[in-house]
């Protein structure tokens, strides 16, 4: 299934968002770590700069890594839950160079909010196309990072917040080299 543009965007936020803590590694930490991600991540609309819009988007990263592994029932009831708590209204928006696309929030709500709301709506299409199963955990048995297969043949199975999939094939590699007479 393709995806629209924003739609695959926004999941790719997702998924970069979740990996800020992957592997015991905390990437916001400070207000610079999160102006950083939003500035890499090409997310606008007010802030308000300090440590509580750090906390609160921590915590909704947390709840965007149940949602990621949860089932296709809880996975709903979490996206609902976002957009039900955002008042979402979803609205036809053109910004910052963005041809028309779709807002459930303004400019001026809460980062947290605003994030979790394109996180959800972007996750109601996953849902609605039935493509859970591009939703992944890396393969790498050390890794607990998340991926996005986006791929046609839903061949993708590590993340790219290291040398996974490097890694993997060199193992494997090896593995084949040791077996031979």
């Amino acid at each position: 299934m393709v995806f629209a543009p924003d739609t695959e965007i926004a999941l790719r936020t997702v998924v970069n968002l979740i990996n800020t803590a992957a592997n015991g590694r905390e990437m916001l930490v400070t207000v610079a770590d999160l102006d950083a991600f939003l500035e890499t991540e090409g997310f606008s609309g007010s802030r308000t700069g300090d440590e509580a819009e750090v906390a609160s988007v921590r915590e909704l990263r947390a709840r965007l890594t149940e949602l990621w592994t949860a089932d296709e029932d809880n996975a709903v009831a979490a996206v609902n839950s976002l957009l039900r708590e955002a008042n979402a209204l979803p609205q036809l928006i053109k910004h910052d160079g963005w041809d028309w696309h779709l807002h459930a929030t303004t400019r001026e709500a809460p980062l947290a909010e605003r994030m979790g709301t394109e996180a959800a709506m972007a996750l109601a299409d996953v849902i609605r196309g039935k493509e859970m199963d591009r939703m992944l955990v890396c393969a790498a048995a050390d890794c607990n990072a998340v991926v996005l297969d986006l791929s046609r043949n839903r061949s993708k199975r590590y993340c790219d917040t290291g040398n996974c999939a490097n890694r993997a094939h060199v193992a494997a590699y090896r593995a084949r080299q040791t077996a031979l007479p």
